[in-house]
């Protein structure tokens, strides 16, 4: 018989929590993006450039201000549910400043779209496919990355010094001579390429004709036969 203290306790904590569900502005851009693959070809139309289409997975073409607000609203909900459900040891954990680290901003939004289509599925297969692939796969790319650099606290990006250095003013000019000096040497191969095609080939020959006899004459063969025309056409 199960005690009432046990009841109280299995009451007020579930042993699994419900993967986040996003807020209506996601909803929205996720049902248009449906409608784009499986619309009637008036509903496609009305959607406008397809290509123009927000894409959750990609946060950087959430261009409304709302959109955006919710999206990172509803990854904050993933990354709280997924320390909770899927980590044990700290060093599986996404840092709660994950908003200031770009690598983790893209992959958690891949992560988040992945789960919910997973989670749609009729069968258990894609749910099988994350949990064994996708999951595992972020969790080693974030403490490849991470190291142990944001364990406490966040800390500075070590890389930065690096990436100035390589948008510096005399990096950017190296790059750019390199960019340049390519095409030139592209187009010089082209360029003795079609000079070589024309010296094979030779110009192209015209021949003379006789006004009055309709007989060709060609200056560039002399020892070539020469032709008449007949009403049905040239005679040899």
């Amino acid at each position: 018989m199960t005690s009432p203290q046990h009841s109280r306790r299995t009451a007020s904590t579930s042993m699994v929590f419900a993967f986040p569900t996003p807020g209506e502005e996601v909803r929205l851009a996720y049902r248009e993006l449906h409608i784009a693959v499986n619309g009637s070809e008036e509903q496609k139309r009305a959607l406008g450039n397809h290509a123009l289409l927000p894409r959750p997975w990609e946060p950087a073409s959430c261009l409304d201000p709302d959109l955006r607000h919710a999206l990172w609203e509803w990854f904050e909900a993933v990354v709280i549910w997924l320390n909770h459900d899927y980590s044990w040891d700290v060093a599986g954990l996404i840092p709660s400043c994950w908003p200031l680290h770009p690598h983790l901003v893209h992959e958690i939004a891949v992560l988040a779209d992945q789960r919910r289509r997973a989670g749609l599925a009729m069968t258990s297969d894609a749910l099988e496919e994350w949990h064994r692939y996708c999951l595992p796969a972020f969790t080693d790319r974030m403490r490849n990355r991470l190291r142990a650099h944001c364990d406490d606290d966040h800390k500075g990006w070590p890389a930065k010094p690096r990436h100035s250095e390589h948008m510096a003013e005399a990096a950017t000019e190296r790059r750019e001579n390199a960019f340049a000096h390519d095409v030139d040497a592209l187009l010089a191969s082209q360029r003795r390429a079609d000079d070589q095609s024309t010296r094979r080939d030779g110009p192209p020959r015209l021949g003379l004709v006789d006004l009055d006899t309709g007989e060709i004459q060609d200056d560039e063969q002399p020892g070539a036969q020469k032709r008449t025309r007949t009403e049905k056409g040239p005679r040899k």
